[in-house]
């Protein structure tokens, strides 16, 4: 999957604070065209915050974010808005809204550019819904959809805006096994078909270590490990290899 060239994302030395507390220490990593670059934590550790600061939602007090080449650090929110536009948001629960059929949630974000008639917009819904498995469902309600169903919708709606990043965060949160395994190999499929970047977090270890090319541990705001998975699972580092056996083995202990 991972493709040799300059990084789609590089972190330089990130540091995030609220208050007097420091969330994230010098955090530094990078992702290569065409990855799917996983990030694993237990919660509180701050990996939603780090997609949060990747989107340029969060101010940070030190170190660089570079998408694409651009600095993102002390942008306008003009220029943040045009590179925002070349990445995508899956949410942890999908974030639909429920007043709105599936296909008016998918059609929002090229609505709301105005530059494609409705016609090409009900072809792009249609077809981006076939691409994540919901066939004939443009007019069905979000309240209709089980839980992975509506995953799907929410993988849709990113995907509809053709970005060349999609982040997700914890994309198969409150799905059953079987469930979350179609979820994960959805997520490799459409890497693969539309040529997407692609960053997972979630604490589901053996979810991770499935679909990406390399992962990242953040322990107590701070980078311990970036490896691929097969290195990781033999990692010497007492508080990854904790973690990944806890996985399979129960809660980890702190």
């Amino acid at each position: 999957m991972t493709e040799h060239s300059a990084p789609m994302i590089e972190v330089r030395n990130l540091c995030y604070e609220v208050g007097d507390h420091r969330i994230l220490h010098d955090i530094s990593f990078s992702v290569a065209r065409g990855e799917v670059f996983g990030v694993m934590g237990m919660s509180g550790s701050g990996k939603s915050t780090l997609l949060k600061i990747l989107l340029g939602l969060l101010p940070v007090c030190g170190g660089e974010v570079l998408i694409q080449g651009q600095s993102i650090v002390g942008l306008a929110e003009g220029e943040l808005m045009e590179v925002r536009a070349k990445m995508g948001m899956c949410f942890q629960y999908s974030a639909l809204f429920d007043s709105m059929t599936v296909g008016d949630n998918v059609a929002f974000g090229l609505r709301r550019q105005g530059k494609l008639s409705e016609d090409e917009i009900r072809r792009r819904v249609i077809a981006h819904l076939e691409d994540v498995g919901l066939h004939g469902s443009p007019d069905r309600m979000p309240s209709e959809l089980s839980g992975g169903m509506r995953k799907r919708v929410g993988i849709a709606r990113a995907l509809i805006m053709q970005p060349d990043i999609l982040l997700y965060d914890e994309p198969s949160a409150g799905l059953d096994p079987i469930m979350a395994a179609v979820i994960d190999e959805l997520v490799l499929e459409v890497t693969e078909k539309h040529s997407i970047t692609s960053v997972v977090v979630t604490h589901e270890v053996e979810e991770l270590f499935g679909i990406s090319d390399r992962v990242m541990m953040i322990h107590e705001g701070r980078v311990v490990a970036c490896d691929t998975p097969e290195a990781l699972r033999a990692a010497p580092h007492p508080v990854v290899r904790q973690f990944v056996e806890g996985s399979t083995r129960g809660p980890i202990a702190v």
